[in-house]
């Protein structure tokens, strides 16, 4: 008797993206892989003072509970090199330790057990001159190497041979450090050249993408306050991921920590390179509008936030483009003339007075979550 043939199953189909990641070396910071082969990692700094032990922990589990991957932690002194283990060893998530000047404190990161070193050549003194060691080090301890190249603090005699921070001196500077390693044999390298300017630093990672394979950490330095770095970050590093460069990232803002993974996160999700939690769809409202939306979307945010479940809220105020983007999203309301229509997964399921439309979008989201929780 013939078999009977089963039903086939399809998987859902992965979210469109904007081009194929180019191709990188592999390497772990702790259990974060970086690389082609792994997810866009995010990663932050602390500002708490790294000798105080306590403080540091305390904000890197603030950071981890935001959805941060990787933190950095600076290192100017010996009281810092000192609270290097009992952070490394106490952190949810790997803990990359940021040199500049001194070069002990390079080889007191590695004995510490960070999960990474990032290294500033441009400031560390001699630092040529120590890479043999530095390598095998780093080698002996399976520990990776930021090599970052920032703009602020490039090698005179790259300055000297460019004019100034040119992306051609920024990438140069980069793949000389990146040779010294590799003649040692050490390959465990990522990169970053950062610039305050989205177009230098654009083209600077564009320079070094066609140079190497190397894993490349994306970064605008010094972006500024919050608005201007998000929107300098979120240009520089579209422009970057639209082509595939990118494999881990910092949104640096003159906020707190905290805002910087969010504001990466949701980059990253804006892209279908990370998956989407609460995404809030909201009108930017006009004349039509006849509910006040900035208020209604601004209360629908907060009283959601957090939610783990992949959500697309809309929050609409007229008839005209309201029922329209209702109706696509999971949950939405279009409102208008006192009330609102409530959708969810594209069908009314009622209709409400206007002070009643936040908390009912809140109880239907809630029942969202619950039933994608119990399938």
């Amino acid at each position: 008797m013939p078999a009977i043939p089963l039903p086939l199953t399809t998987a859902p189909a992965p979210p469109p993206v904007l081009s194929e990641r180019r191709k990188t070396r592999r390497l772990h910071v702790g259990e974060v892989g970086i690389g082609s082969d792994f997810p866009i990692s995010v990663q932050s700094m602390t500002t708490t003072p790294t000798a105080d032990v306590n403080a540091t922990l305390q904000q890197i589990a603030e950071l981890t509970a935001a959805g941060c991957d990787i933190v950095r932690v600076a290192c100017p002194s010996a009281d810092d090199a000192e609270a290097l283990p009992a952070i490394a060893k106490k952190s949810q998530i790997p803990v990359i330790a940021d040199i500049h000047f001194q070069p002990k404190y390079v080889f007191a990161a590695i004995e510490a057990g960070c999960a990474a070193v990032r290294v500033n050549p441009g400031n560390i003194r001699k630092f040529d001159d120590q890479v043999k060691e530095i390598a095998q080090a780093a080698k002996d301890h399976g520990t990776p190497i930021r090599i970052g190249v920032n703009a602020g603090s490039l090698d005179k005699r790259l300055m000297d041979k460019h004019g100034k921070a040119t992306p051609e001196a920024l990438a140069e500077s980069a793949m000389w450090e990146a040779s010294l390693f590799a003649e040692h044999d050490f390959h465990d390298v990522k990169i970053s050249v950062k610039h305050n300017d989205p177009v230098v630093m654009v083209r600077a990672y564009e320079i070094l993408a066609a140079q190497c394979d190397y894993p490349l950490h994306l970064g605008v330095t010094e972006a500024g306050p919050a608005f201007q770095g998000t929107i300098k970050s979120a240009v520089a590093f579209g422009a970057l991921l639209r082509q595939g460069i990118g494999d881990t990232i910092r949104v640096s803002l003159s906020a707190p920590p905290v805002e910087e993974v969010k504001v990466g996160i949701q980059i990253l999700q804006s892209l279908n390179l990370r998956p989407r939690k609460l995404e809030i769809v909201s009108c930017p409202s006009c004349g039509r509008a006849q509910v006040d939306v900035y208020t209604l979307a601004e209360q629908v945010t907060a009283a959601l936030e957090g939610m783990e479940i992949p959500l697309r809220v809309a929050v609409m105020g007229c008839v005209v483009n309201g029922p329209g983007e209702a109706r696509e999203a999971d949950l939405g309301v279009a409102s208008g003339n006192g009330k609102g229509q409530i959708f969810v997964k594209g069908e009314v399921v009622k209709t409400v007075p206007e002070h009643a439309i936040v908390e009912t979008l809140i109880e239907e989201a809630m029942r969202i979550a619950g039933d994608t929780a119990s399938e």
